[in-house]
């Protein structure tokens, strides 16, 4: 009798191993397939190749985590698109927004290369003709890709921010920022434009010599979503190129952009006085713009536009 009692026992046994032993391995083979590597799959890639606006082939991460713009106008846009916590230095010229001044200051001119790359970017962001290729090169060689943009409408500028929301893994960010931008211009545009031509602007840089914005600037597009035309319609090589009094009195503009009238009365047209007989002095239509909105292609290139139709509207005086 013990002997068939043990035998039991010891088959209850080996039934409860198996029984046991097979949901074990059931357990295992149930769990999630994400939790297992794929055969054959591939390490998700952390760098990309990348064109910017110059033909310049730059690898860069997938997601960057350390940035900095060598432009005030590009730091505007990276505080407006990226998660501002990676903006780790600004220049010297840049003032907006107010957050801006929390950041550490990079010289941008000349370029204090050492502690630029002290901060190891993870890329750098410019505009063309503000970072010169010779520093572009420079810190490429030192292991830190520069990317510059060109802008030559206000759609650019809007590309602009839709490609760093795309390089920054922002899209969702840069296109509400577009999407807002385009909608406050196409307000603009709704509004009665003045009678007669397109007022004829020149807009002035500088005043000896007299460097003004050329056909191939930002400027001309944006003067003229404010209603008016670039009184200058030659291209130049240059995009701010240096006119003689003689070039401007041909010219003859409606209107000058430069600096008050009282103001400029009595030193642009004190050193040139025969400039005095242009359309723009005999009515009064010599006027200021705000610097850091006419000179900036960022997210207030919208107010840009509204500052010159509002300047632009203004009647002659006799």
């Amino acid at each position: 009798m013990w002997s068939i009692f043990a035998r039991m026992r010891f088959s209850v046994s080996l039934l409860l191993s198996v029984v046991l032993g097979g949901g074990l391995l059931a357990c295992q083979s149930e769990q999630p397939a994400s939790s297992q590597p794929a055969a054959g799959a591939q390490p998700q890639a952390t760098t990309h190749w990348v064109t910017d606006d110059l033909g310049h082939r730059l690898q860069l991460p997938v997601q960057p985590r350390r940035i900095m713009a060598l432009a005030p106008s590009m730091t505007e846009m990276l505080f407006a698109v990226a998660d501002t916590a990676t903006i780790v230095a600004r220049t010297q010229v840049c003032d907006f927004p107010r957050a801006v001044a929390r950041k550490p200051v990079v010289n941008s001119y000349p370029l204090d290369l050492e502690k630029l790359v002290g901060l190891h970017p993870d890329v750098v962001f410019t505009v063309e003709g503000i970072t010169s290729q010779d520093d572009a090169a420079r810190l490429q060689q030192l292991g830190v890709p520069v990317y510059f943009q060109r802008y030559t409408t206000v759609e650019d500028v809007f590309r602009g921010m839709q490609q760093l929301g795309q390089l920054l893994g922002r899209t969702a960010q840069a296109r509400h920022l577009t999407d807002s931008l385009r909608t406050a211009l196409a307000a603009l545009q709704k509004t009665p434009p003045t009678t007669g031509a397109a007022p004829r602007v020149l807009a002035i840089t500088w005043q000896d010599p007299i460097y003004v914005y050329g056909q191939n600037t930002l400027f001309t597009d944006k003067i003229r979503l404010a209603g008016g035309q670039n009184a200058l319609q030659e291209v130049f090589a240059q995009p701010y190129p240096a006119l003689t009094r003689e070039y401007i009195l041909r010219l003859n503009p409606d209107v000058l952009l430069g600096g008050r009238f009282g103001q400029l009365d009595s030193t642009f047209f004190k050193a040139y006085p025969e400039l005095r007989r242009i359309n723009a002095y005999q009515t009064r239509r010599v006027f200021a713009v705000t610097g850091n909105l006419m000179e900036r292609p960022g997210p207030r290139v919208v107010a840009s536009v509204r500052e010159l139709q509002g300047l632009l509207r203004q009647p002659a005086q006799p």
